[in-house]
């Protein structure tokens, strides 16, 4: 990597964390009170908030990791951005509206409106620390995938310390500018990455004069693997093992999105669920337009730099992107490319930074908001104190961080969006079932509702430690020890049915009814918005 590539890059890396940095610093001088700092106020618009959704969800995953996969494995790895986008028919037609009427801040608020609180705000603020780790481990992998790549070190210690950095810069984010800067950031984050993928598109389409069979046909022979490589199979069909493995993670990308604790909050900064459900129609717009584009550039990847090429720089992909850019704007030691390949190593960077923030204050608001204040006991009839409330959520921001950055130093050799799979399979085994059984089905109990949880988020978490992923392959994150019992790689086509298994076994087995009244109540306020926060 030459000099002028570090120096640029520095410099657009510099210019981006003080333009947040100055967001986080604006949106600090606000009262701190709980609605302002885990909601934002419940000002944003639907077009603002649609803007914030797609920055919080198009990740390192989408940017890094399903463009590798695209360029390492073809029609297969295709797969993940067709289940990331199917997921938010899911969320638009049965979560955003009713979770925004139900809650104010976090998954357990929903929960708890018609349970009895203790037990399953521990639950679910439990199961939302875990998803909200898991994926941040995978931005962080992404992160020091990319500036270990952009700033010519390859070794352990410049990937340590990009993780680092990346930590605290988040919770600096989290801690001094809560929801509001985490919005701002979101929005500008995706307005940078919608412009750069965009970019790259047309100058992949100049490349090839806009003949996209001549693009596929170049991406089949850069591949390595000829046609094969447009069809399915490559990387999913070699055993039944792995058909099955390519149905849990379609499953899990499925039904995963609509129990990601930072997604369903996005839907409280907003002040009603028609507001929520039109944000949910401006997201899928742009995260759609935002997939097709990057599946032109992890094809193109493989047609302009190759798939060995890519797998060289990084065997797990998560650099095809800026190796893409580097090509199209002429090559190592151009003025073009060097221009190119920083800018694209910038927006990464920035999407790491924006999808981070956002997941730390999700999983900081559970700690509070569902464990710290549940588990302390306050005097009795002593009120709730708001301002404690959001200095425990700023605490827990560090905690979750350190956790993050020492997970994610043990996992650097994992594809990004890989790992996000195996978050999106957590959340949807642990969240997803309780969720939707708490909202639309009338004998539901407090019973159910904490086996649910458990019956979910242990068996998946079990099985992921238990799988080649964690040891028993030269690609695992232990790959010296040998306890891999589960073949699949991705839980979820074990652990999601034995979520809402164990949530309908622990309704059946509860002596006392459901509260009738409790869940009409929650009917109409899901349904009309009457009494909603």
């Amino acid at each position: 990597m030459t000099g002028n590539h570090q120096g640029l890059a520095l410099v657009l890396f510099t210019v981006f964390v003080s333009v947040t940095l100055a967001i986080t610093a604006w949106a600090g001088r606000r009262r701190s009170s709980s609605v302002e700092f885990f909601a934002g106020g419940r000002l944003f618009s639907p077009l603002e908030n649609g803007f914030a959704i797609a920055g919080d969800y198009l990740s390192a995953a989408t940017f890094l990791g399903i463009s590798g996969l695209i360029a390492l494995f073809g029609y297969d790895g295709m797969l993940y951005s067709v289940g990331f986008l199917v997921a938010w028919l899911v969320v638009l037609f049965l979560v955003a509206e009713l979770v925004r009427n139900c809650g104010r801040y976090t998954l357990a608020d929903v929960l708890s409106a018609r349970m009895k609180q203790r037990p399953v705000r521990i639950a679910a603020g439990t199961a939302s620390v875990v998803v909200s780790v898991l994926y941040l481990v995978a931005q962080m992998v992404g992160a020091g995938s990319l500036v270990a790549l952009l700033l010519g070190g390859q070794g352990s210690a410049a990937r340590t310390w990009t993780v680092v950095g990346v930590g605290a810069l988040m919770v600096f984010y989290v801690t001094f500018g809560g929801m509001r800067a985490t919005t701002w950031i979101q929005i500008v984050k995706a307005v940078l990455l919608m412009g750069g993928t965009l970019a790259l598109t047309v100058l992949v389409l100049i490349r090839f004069h806009g003949d996209l069979g001549g693009l596929l046909r170049a991406a089949a022979d850069g591949s390595g693997h000829g046609r094969a490589y447009l069809a399915p199979g490559l990387k999913y069909g070699g055993n039944w093992t792995s058909r099955l493995d390519f149905m849990s993670l379609g499953l899990a990308l499925v039904l995963g999105t609509a129990g990601l604790p930072h997604i369903l909050s996005r839907f409280y900064t907003v002040p009603t669920a028609r507001s929520a459900r039109r944000s949910v129609v401006w997201a899928i717009g742009l995260i759609g337009s935002c997939y097709l584009m990057i599946i032109v550039l992890g094809v193109a990847a493989a047609a302009v730099v190759g798939s060995d090429a890519v797998r060289t720089s990084n065997a797990a992909g998560n650099t095809a992107v800026p190796l893409l850019a580097l090509d199209l704007g002429g090559g190592a030691g151009s003025a073009g490319g060097t221009v190119l390949f920083a800018v694209v190593g910038a927006i990464a960077f920035a999407t790491i930074l924006a999808v981070v923030a956002g997941i730390t204050l999700a999983s900081s608001a559970s700690v509070a908001h569902d464990l710290y204040a549940t588990l302390r006991r306050p005097r009795p009839g002593a009120p709730r104190r708001e301002h404690e409330d959001v200095r425990v959520a700023r605490l827990a921001a560090v905690g979750i961080g350190g956790v993050a950055i020492g997970l994610s130093l043990f996992a650097q050799g994992q594809n990004v969006a890989f790992l996000v799979g195996l978050a999106f399979a957590v959340a949807a085994s642990a969240n997803l079932p309780v969720l939707l059984f708490t909202l639309f089905w009338r004998r539901f109990t407090t019973r159910g509702a904490v086996w649910s949880v458990y019956g979910g988020l242990v068996p998946a978490v079990a099985l992921v430690v238990l799988s080649p992923v964690v040891s028993g392959s030269p690609d695992s994150l232990f790959p010296g020890m040998d306890f891999a019992y589960f073949p699949l790689q991705n839980p979820g086509l074990v652990s999601i049915p034995l979520g809402f298994l164990a949530g309908w076994v622990g309704t059946l087995l509860t002596r006392e009814p459901a509260d009738a009244d409790a869940y009409a109540e929650v009917e109409v306020r899901a349904l009309t918005g009457a009494g909603a926060a």
